[in-house]
């Protein structure tokens, strides 16, 4: 059963999502309603010709920083210093960047004006974070995304440069800062990096611990 939300700050109980993680149709994107969904394992995911549709996976991609995965070439760029490492010096042109830069496979993009109104609403609020990768004063990489107590649920990365969002993830995880991050989405870039499938319980357990 998909349910559909009104204008009430409530959301169904994950464990209710349906086999791709649908969980929720409608509601908005208020920063009251984004920090419950996060709170409890849900994001919003759509796109212009469809409303608000929430998700929880049954299954989580997820990365923990001390799992990390770093190649000794990768290692080599990092030490080489032609990546100069930010953090919430440029939130609204990550955002862009990651609403921009095409994608392999992708038509188009699920970050609507009205996801970057909201996400830069957060980001002022002080709950979601921007990682940045500058190179000659250029932002050529990095990611954006929500923290949820010890969790970092990451949104979109974009890299303009080779290695870019990878440096912007490396600098992510060796803040010391969350215990785990959220990758929302499989792909082999990260798996390469040490990210890898938990249960949804055991996503929650983190995140509300």
């Amino acid at each position: 059963m998909i349910f559909r939300l009104d204008e009430r700050i409530i959301f169904p109980k994950p464990e209710l999502a349906e086999e791709d993680g649908l969980l929720a149709v409608g509601g908005d994107l208020s920063a009251e309603r984004l920090l419950l969904a996060y709170r409890h394992g849900i994001f919003p995911w759509y796109s212009n010709d469809t409303p608000i549709l929430w998700y929880s996976p049954h299954e989580r991609f997820v990365l923990y920083p001390d799992e990390l995965r770093v190649s000794k070439s990768m290692r080599q760029v990092l030490r080489s210093g032609k990546f100069k490492a930010t953090s919430n010096t440029a939130f609204e042109n990550v955002i862009e960047e990651c609403s921009a830069v095409p994608r392999a496979g992708q038509d188009g993009t699920w970050i609507t004006e009205e996801m970057k109104t909201a996400y830069i609403g957060l980001h002022n609020l002080g709950y979601a974070h921007s990682y940045e990768i500058w190179q000659d004063d250029t932002l050529v990489g990095g990611l954006y995304g929500v923290k949820a107590g010890k969790v970092f649920c990451g949104e979109s990365m974009f890299s303009k440069v080779s290695n870019a969002s990878k440096a912007a993830l490396i600098t992510l995880c060796t803040t010391a800062a969350f215990e785990l991050i959220d990758c929302q989405v499989h792909t082999e870039h990260l798996e390469s990096m040490g990210a890898r499938f938990i249960s949804r319980q055991e996503y929650l357990d983190v995140l509300q611990s």
